[in-house]
């Protein structure tokens, strides 16, 4: 993760040191001023701004004892304080966690999760969440998100801005090509660093006590319950509202129907769940994805999840 984090970096400086050298260093920085003001404002209204597309619902312990219990099992567990605890209204199944910090972590499961899990499964999604939070995960793929940002602003304005004579016109065209080619890298970069930290996440769950295919199980039954949410037209509706924040779930939503697909043969009894067989059965069958399915996984946030599912068998 940190040769990701010093190759994102090395890309903003070898752009800048070009964008300094044709402009200026006062002019190359203003770009760097803009994205940190731009990182301040999102850091600040953010966690609202997940908080209304979500809809969520902040409940307290009267209302959601169990719920409450198993936040505070694994937050402890995790020693980190206790998230603050809501319900997203939205049908599709799914967990997800935000926060500018440990202290101000939040842990949401939506209503179409709730009567979907197992106490088990639903505890080692939990404890997934509370391990993004633990290791400040958001807040860490927040700010590389802001490189791929600043290689656009930089691309849009070398390319469309309007520059002097046509000498200099053509130098920012180049520059301006240079940033969209570090503005689409950074971008794959920057998802890699997602799923890598999902996989992170899958793991920490386990060292909280968590069974491995309790969590495997669960990605499972979201997989299936997301693909089943697309065929109604509001769960349509609510996966093109939550567009956005898609990163924030504990699966890719938007692929679950290929993912179904995929996943088909893991269950062997048909059991509508992974058990310990099914998962120890998957340690030793060699995963092979088709050049599609790779190439897929390039342009999203989540691992593919016969490979994650995958992974989670060699923890069992």
């Amino acid at each position: 993760m940190w040769l990701l984090v010093v190759l994102l970096f090395g890309i903003l400086y070898g752009v800048f040191t070009g964008l300094g050298s044709y402009l200026g260093v006062g002019s190359a920085s203003s770009y760097i001023i803009l994205a940190v003001l731009f990182m301040g404002f999102q850091y600040l209204i953010g966690p609202s701004m997940v908080s209304a597309m979500m809809r969520v619902k902040w409940v307290s312990e009267k209302e959601e004892p169990e719920l409450h219990r198993l936040v505070e099992e694994q937050a402890k567990a995790a020693k980190i304080p206790k998230p603050k605890v809501g319900i997203s209204q939205l049908s599709i199944p799914n967990a997800f966690a935000f926060g500018r910090s440990q202290g101000e972590g939040r842990v949401c499961v939506t209503q179409g999760l709730r009567n979907l899990l197992s106490q088990d499964e639903l505890k080692a999604v939990i404890g997934h969440e509370v391990s993004h939070l633990k290791h400040r995960d958001m807040l860490v793929i927040t700010l590389l998100s802001v490189i791929p940002l600043i290689m656009y602003w930089i691309a849009w304005r070398m390319m469309w801005g309007g520059v002097g004579d046509r000498r200099q016109a053509n130098y920012a065209v180049l520059i301006g090509l240079g940033a969209m080619l570090a503005y689409f890298i950074s971008n794959l970069l920057v998802l890699a660093g997602s799923r890598i930290r999902e996989y992170y996440a899958d793991e920490r769950s386990c060292k909280l006590g968590n069974r491995p295919h309790h969590l495997a199980s669960a990605l499972y039954k979201l997989v299936y319950g997301s693909a089943r949410c697309r065929r109604t037209a509001q769960g349509e509706t609510e996966l093109r509202r939550v567009e956005g924040l898609r990163a924030f779930f504990l699966n890719d939503v938007g692929r679950a129907h290929d993912e179904l697909r995929e996943l088909k043969d893991i269950d062997r009894g048909l059991t509508g769940g992974i058990n310990q067989a099914d998962l120890l059965a998957l340690r030793t069958k060699k995963v092979k994805l088709r050049g599609a399915e790779k190439l897929a996984e390039l342009f999203t946030s989540h691992p593919n999840m016969l490979k994650r599912i995958k992974r989670l068998a060699t923890l069992a």
